[in-house]
């Protein structure tokens, strides 16, 4: 069932996409976000519905309360006129979108020239393989597919935003469930992929859940498999595709140190051969695939001022997940 409680604003702040408020409930006052294209904005003294679900579950990641409807300005938005096509539909929260695929025209089922595309599980190696990607391809366009795994507005996604703002990223298209892209909505993946590379001139492309990763402690059932469908689909589309591996050497779990559980299930269920991002002086978990090491400069990614910590581990605490994705990023740019 939907936790759903009323609320009135007490602060608001944040940026264009996403607000961040200070709310008040009967249980006292709390954190809460806002996805402005979605509920629209929220000023103090605005009374709204909230969700407390995450909050009342205390989950370390999103454990905040959610805007659901404003009740005081929200209920009279208007509808983008090319808005067509509904995201999260048939739930309370669907909402008509322009999908980024009605723009392309039909040229077959193919990218042209097998343009190469990285797969991540987890949204914290964005940065890092985006910072790497750009230090050896300087000027190239990188793309970001946002898709199902974590969070799904392309909003509330601080990393992705400053990326553009820096000129890392080309754009960001949201696929499936995901929605709010800050360039564009898709239906799929593959239609996001389409869009990226014969409309928006990406050169490469790199396809990973937004912020907030799921799990409920079972192999297979974790955001991060979604890496699985993304990598699939850039295959069935001809592309060149890349796994950048989740490597720990700080995480208290066994299962995520050297490699993470999450990539060697990923790389057992592959149905066909991809290329394997690796940092040096490590080694192949199997013969399987194409592993390709590359060298990496983390003392000059830890200056540039992009996130240096992952899962609340500090850059110090946890170099091997790092270093994985800069070579994950560095790997990319020699397929360009």
């Amino acid at each position: 069932m939907l936790r759903l409680r009323r609320a009135v604003v007490r602060s608001a702040g944040g940026e264009a996409g996403e607000q961040q408020l200070t709310v008040v409930l009967d249980d006292g006052v709390h954190p809460a976000i806002a996805d402005v294209a979605l509920v629209g904005r929220c000023e103090p003294g605005d009374e709204l519905i909230v969700n407390v679900a995450a909050r009342e579950l205390g989950l370390g990641s999103g454990g905040f309360d959610v805007v659901h409807v404003n009740l005081t300005r929200g209920l009279d938005r208007e509808q983008a006129a090319d808005a067509h096509v509904m995201k999260l539909n048939y739930t309370s929260l669907q909402h008509a979108v322009a999908p980024v695929e009605a723009l392309v025209p039909r040229r077959g089922n193919r990218l042209a020239a097998g343009p190469p595309i990285a797969v991540i599980d987890q949204h914290g190696q964005l940065a890092p393989v985006a910072w790497a990607f750009a230090q050896a391809r300087p000027g190239a366009r990188l793309g970001y597919v946002q898709t199902v795994g974590g969070a799904l507005p392309g909003s509330h996604s601080r990393t992705v935003r400053e990326l553009r703002a820096r000129n890392l990223l080309a754009s960001q298209i949201t696929a499936g469930a995901a929605f709010g892209g800050a360039d564009g909505d898709a239906l799929t993946t593959a239609g996001a992929l389409e869009y990226g590379f014969e409309r928006l001139g990406w050169d490469a492309a790199v396809c990973g859940p937004g912020p907030g990763i799921i799990g409920s402690g079972s192999p297979l059932g974790h955001g991060g498999l979604a890496a699985l469908d993304s990598a699939h689909t850039a295959l069935a589309l001809g592309a060149r595709v890349l796994v950048v591996p989740r490597m720990s050497s700080g995480d208290p779990r066994a299962s995520h140190r050297p490699l993470s559980h999450h990539t060697r299930t990923l790389l057992e269920l592959l149905l066909r051969e991809v290329t394997v991002a690796l940092p040096p002086g490590e080694h192949p978990s199997s013969g399987r695939h194409d592993w390709c090491s590359h060298e990496v400069d983390l003392d000059a990614y830890a200056s540039s001022g992009l996130s240096v910590e992952v899962m609340g581990r500090a850059l110090p605490d946890d170099p091997l997940f790092f270093t994985a994705s800069l070579a994950g990023g560095g790997v990319l740019a020699e397929l360009v």
